[in-house]
């Protein structure tokens, strides 16, 4: 049948407009690459997986338009809490605690989907589409500890400001931001081709109301358009349309009766929405957004970090606290032992027996109060070095720390001035802000530009191509003497491909070029969002200094914090040294019977008051260290933390905290890791 004959050349075209698309996709081009940031540890990508390349068509056709599946989260500990486990027991060095925390802390591993989720955003901004934005915020979700102070039993810390909690990383703090992110701007053409194609068979059938209608009339339609935006204010559209009807009324010359029909049409921006500046805007907001989330991860591993080092030295501190308290009730019991023996002899008198017992149930309540909150700080401890606590041989497991703390001979003081300038060139969370504004920035550009008239040039070709086979019936309508006799000739039999030649030969083209101008008069609302933008501008830029004052604070409490924590230590040891003294001279006057028991209990309960603060000065000053390393950004370099390793969430390389040492009164049972072959962790 004719149809079945018109149907292969159908196919054929449509598969060369397939190709076409596919061909003229491959040339839309990328902006201008974006200046390099400086390769350093605050600026360097990650290396997760990029999610910001897209499937292609190749080798798998219907690779684009197929679901990615992900495998389910990793839930499980790593295997390297395990090799700390020794007789039912974790023995923790504070390297081990951060290097499982790297691994395990659930913080760090839901931080770890923001990079994924920035990658998406620049693969839909490829496409032209706006961007969603990522929220970059701290998840601090896991209890206990703090940054910036001093949490559990230690105290409140040295007034350091915590980032996120109103200090220098708290964000937008006040900031309007409404204009950001470029969504108000010129309207984007997708840069992604779309193909849009529809294929029609259809069946009249009517009564004929006249001689010259006609009663059955079938027709095919096969029609493609091709539509795609460029990154330079660009935009192409092509049709090609094709018609094929057969009829058996008297009046159609033809039957069947081809019809063709292609037009091109190219129109370029010259004022709104010209050059990449207004076009490319999604793209590079969403690549500022993913370096912003590389920062932001840097961020959250720092926060975290020094979360764990201060939950260890809170661990320490309940552990030694704990150690004083069993001491001091070993002594009362002693002492109340001994003073027996004194009234059994009649050295003494009954009253001291009592004396003595109240002060045992005394320090008995206080090692109660010191075990139940070492026993709270371990599941603090446990809670943040592992996904999961249902394995029960390690929910029951008593923590050990390993190391302790140390005061250097001599502290190493560094110029306020250049710790500040440090900061200023390491913090990462000024870096995110200096981000923030130059994607403020980019935004500007886009509102300036839609402050403008739109004037677009454009150009087209068309063509339009007719056949088909000559009816006899249409030869003439009544008689060989009618008027409306059709000469033999006038319109030849041509065969689809002749129509398809007729396009690009100008047997009937339809070409031009023009301008089209679209003026808003009076452009209020232009003018308003361009000024707002413009402000809002300025006040991020106000903000940018604020940081950087605050920053500056910042790092000289820090830096007082350590002199003064310092000084705390010197002093607490030195009434320790006084209250050894004074209770080995009570206990020798008690033996030689010049002393009471109420003096000695009062003595020793001197040294264990003395000995508790200086374990509480100690662990101020350590973490006003930590302080500091997190004020001038530091932290990742004096702990040795391969950023590399949390973005992957496998240990290669174990941390190093320097001025600790191994407990004397714990063996040490660990030893570095090996790199481990697990996949990385989701």
């Amino acid at each position: 049948m004719p149809f079945a004959r018109f149907m292969p050349t159908v196919r054929l075209a449509a598969a060369a407009s397939l190709f076409a698309t596919l061909t003229l996709a491959g040339w839309a081009q990328e902006p201008p690459a974006a200046p390099t940031p400086q390769n350093t540890p605050e600026t360097r990508p990650l290396p997760v997986m990029n999610y910001a390349q897209p499937v292609s068509h190749f080798p798998n056709p219907i690779g684009p338009y197929t679901a990615r599946h992900l495998a389910p989260p990793n839930l499980a500990n790593t295997a390297r809490i395990d090799q700390l486990m020794h007789d039912g027991k974790l023995y923790l060095s504070l390297n081990d605690a951060i290097a499982l925390a790297l691994e395990n802390n659930l913080d760090i591993a839901i931080a770890r989907y923001y990079l994924n989720i920035a990658d998406t955003d620049i693969l839909r901004a490829r496409a032209g589409a706006s961007t969603l934005g990522v929220n970059n915020g701290l998840v601090q979700n896991t209890p206990g500890g703090g940054v910036g102070g001093l949490g559990g039993q230690v105290g409140s810390g040295t007034g350091g400001t915590s980032p996120g909690a109103g200090g220098a990383g708290a964000g937008a703090s006040g900031l309007v931001g409404s204009t950001g992110g470029g969504g108000f701007g010129p309207q984007i053409t997708s840069f992604d081709p779309i193909l849009t194609g529809t294929f029609q068979f259809d069946h009249l059938a009517s009564v004929a109301t006249s001689p010259f209608s006609a009663t059955a009339q079938n027709t095919q339609t096969g029609n493609v358009s091709y539509q795609q935006g460029f990154q330079w204010g660009t935009n192409l559209q092509v049709g090609f349309n094709n018609t094929r009807q057969t009829s058996n009324g008297p009046v159609n010359y033809l039957s069947p009766y081809l019809s063709s029909g292609f037009k091109a049409t190219v129109t370029q921006h010259l004022l709104q929405g010209f050059g990449f500046a207004a076009n490319n805007r999604f793209i590079r907001i969403a690549k500022n957004t993913r370096e912003q989330s590389d920062v932001a991860f840097r961020l959250q591993v720092i926060t975290t970090v020094n979360q764990i080092q201060t939950m260890y030295w809170d661990l320490v501190y309940a552990y030694e606290y704990a150690r004083v308290q069993k001491e001091s009730l070993a002594f009362a019991e002693k002492t109340l032992s001994d003073t027996k023996k004194q009234v059994e002899i009649g050295s003494l008198a009954p009253i001291e027996v009592v004396r003595a017992q109240s002060t045992v149930a005394q320090d008995q309540q206080t090692l109660t109060v010191a075990l139940t909150n070492l026993q709270l700080e371990q599941l603090y401890m446990k809670n943040a070095l592992s996904r999961t606590l249902r394995d029960q041989t390690l929910a029951g497991a008593e923590v050990i720390p390993t190391s302790t703390m140390e005061v250097p001979e001599h502290e190493q003081i560094q110029p306020t001035q250049d710790l500040v300038g440090e900061a200023l060139r390491h913090r990462a969370d000024l870096v995110e802000a200096r981000i923030q504004l130059n994607s403020s920035e980019i935004s500007n550009k886009a509102v300036r530009s839609a402050l403008l008239p739109t004037l677009d040039a454009f150009a087209y070709y068309s063509g339009t191509g007719v056949g088909g086979d000559q009816s006899a019936s249409a030869t003439c309508f009544s008689g060989s003497t009618n008027p409306y006799c059709i000469p033999s000739g006038t319109i030849p039999s041509t065969t689809y491909s002749g129509t398809l030649n007729q396009l690009i030969n100008s047997t009937a083209p339809d070409k031009g070029i023009g301008f089209q101008l679209n003026i808003p008069l009076r452009n209020r609302a232009a003018q308003a969002l361009q000024i707002r933008s413009e402000l809002e501008y300025q006040q991020a830029q106000m903000r940018l200094q604020q940081i950087e004052n605050q920053i500056s604070i910042e790092v000289r409490n820090a830096q007082f914090g350590v002199e003064q924590n310092r000084a705390s230590v010197a002093s607490a040891q030195a009434a320790v040294d006084y209250a050894r003294q004074s209770l080995d001279a009570e206990q020798k006057k008690y033996q030689f019977g010049t002393s009471t028991t109420t003096a000695v209990l009062q003595t020793q309960s001197g040294l264990a008051t003395a000995e508790s603060t200086l374990i509480s000065a100690m662990a101020f000053y350590v973490k006003s260290r930590i302080e500091l390393d997190r004020a001038v950004g530091a932290t990742l370099d004096h702990v040795g933390i391969s950023i590399d390793d949390a973005a992957k969430g496998q240990v290669t390389r174990m941390p190093s905290v320097p001025n600790i040492a191994p407990r004397k009164d714990v063996p040490s049972t660990t030893q570095p890791a090996p790199a481990t072959t697990q996949p990385p962790q989701q």
